[in-house]
């Protein structure tokens, strides 16, 4: 029964990665948290252990939605490149952040997060394009913070690099597409950060790599990997004003359950 639940939260978290370019993960991280209390895991380590499944599930994710927005030619491959440079050092000490944090205070300061999150969609709150985009410093610097917090969080990026980067004048569905890339190498870091992290601790379960629970990750990347490549099709095709609105309710209510 998890493991039907798993591939429906691949499908859905492929659709979101290819849509909005984010990864998902402000939607997989809950669901897994409420799936491993179900299954009767430790409490002090379930809320790591779903960051970590929600990153390590962003790499497949991430694959074809970006395969298929460089395929329109819509990806900034420069601004790409500067940006993982910090992306790769903020995920790693993103990964030390959490793992200090007890579990219980990581599930409020990500419901924290998903409610500032939904009430931006909800209200289309927008950074003004006023600026132009940064040079290779200034590109390196957001990488890390992004890549730190998106580490914290068990997210792609999205949620930050696409609002950032149309701050910067990035036209909006290449911001997107430039997200989705940005999210491969936040993934694969923060991962193998969080794999390393939880490695020996004696309260994982059956079926894990340090704080990645494989069953959870097969999963979702069965069915994520198909569902991004729709996703990233709609998104040049659709106003996804309606989605936004109807993710941030989700949002909502998930930020007041992690809450209270």
């Amino acid at each position: 029964m998890e493991f039907l639940l798993y591939l429906a939260l691949g499908a859905c978290a492929g659709v979101l990665a290819g849509l909005f370019g984010v990864g998902g993960g402000i939607i997989i991280v809950p669901v897994l948290v409420f799936s491993f209390t179900l299954q009767g895991f430790d409490p002090s380590i379930l809320t790591h252990l779903a960051v970590g499944t929600s990153l390590a599930t962003i790499i497949f994710t991430s694959v074809n939605a970006v395969r298929e927005h460089h395929r329109r030619g819509a990806v900034r491959w420069p601004i790409f490149r500067w940006m993982t440079v910090g992306i790769l050092l903020g995920a790693g000490f993103g990964a030390l952040t959490a793992e200090a944090i007890s579990g219980p205070n990581l599930q409020k300061i990500i419901g924290v997060f998903a409610l500032v999150i939904a009430a931006q969609l909800a209200l289309d709150v927008k950074p003004k394009a006023s600026r132009t985009v940064p040079g290779k410093l200034g590109l390196t610097m957001a990488g890390s913070v992004i890549g730190w917090a998106s580490a914290i969080f068990g997210i792609g990026g999205g949620l930050l690099t696409v609002p950032f980067l149309t701050w910067r004048r990035v036209p909006m569905q290449q911001a997107v597409a430039t997200s989705s890339a940005c999210g491969l190498p936040i993934a694969v870091a923060s991962a193998i950060s969080f794999m390393i992290l939880g490695w020996h601790d004696p309260l994982l379960p059956a079926h894990s790599l340090g704080f990645v629970y494989l069953p959870a990750l097969l999963g979702i990347a069965l069915t994520s990997m198909v569902f991004a490549r729709l996703g990233a099709r709609l998104a040049h095709r659709l106003s996804p004003k309606l989605l936004k609105r109807l993710f941030a309710a989700l949002l909502f209510c998930v930020g007041l359950s992690f809450l209270f």
